[in-house]
């Protein structure tokens, strides 16, 4: 965040920076107010350049193990050009390499989920999958050991999770 803002400035400053020397270049026909508003129009606009290129340019750095399942949109009062074209804030991402089996429970897969969200730390969230039931759990230290120990919540086929492991 701190690297975003520092850019934000840097796009201001440098916008000013062109408006100074157009106005010199026009031997002074520009007003002298364009140099703040070239600054706070370049400023809003890479403010919302950053806001919707922030999961393109997230999932472009994934490793190709890595599957986006979900990307949440969202539109906000504050952001009304949000309500015209939403953006993405949260993804959900699996990764597809370290999806495991437990000889004991072979219908069941242990995969890691991934929570990306705009301006917040990258969340690990395993999961346990039953593909036969349609079901998925939180990983516990008692749902490792034993399977039938887990919270299992029924989702359906249609839950991205179930949908991306359980597709055979």
């Amino acid at each position: 965040m701190f690297f975003e803002l520092i850019a934000t400035f840097a796009v201001g400053i440098g916008a000013a920076g062109m408006a100074l020397v157009l106005g010199h270049l026009s031997r002074g026909r520009l007003p002298r107010y364009a140099a703040p508003i070239a600054a706070g129009i370049a400023m809003i606009i890479y403010a919302i350049w950053s806001e919707y290129t922030w999961a393109n340019r997230t999932t472009a750095t994934l490793h190709e193990s890595l599957e986006v399942l979900v990307s949440v949109e969202e539109s906000k009062v504050w952001r009304p050009w949000s309500y015209v074209v939403p953006q993405v804030t949260r993804l959900m991402v699996l990764d597809r390499a370290g999806v495991q089996t437990n000889p004991a429970a072979p219908s069941i897969l242990l995969a890691d989920v991934y929570l990306f969200g705009r301006w917040a730390p990258v969340i690990k969230h395993p999961q346990l999958v039953d593909c036969a039931n349609a079901a998925r759990a939180d990983v516990t230290e008692a749902a490792l050991a034993d399977p039938s120990q887990a919270a299992w919540m029924t989702v359906g086929a249609e839950d991205p999770l179930i949908a991306a492991l359980c597709k055979s």
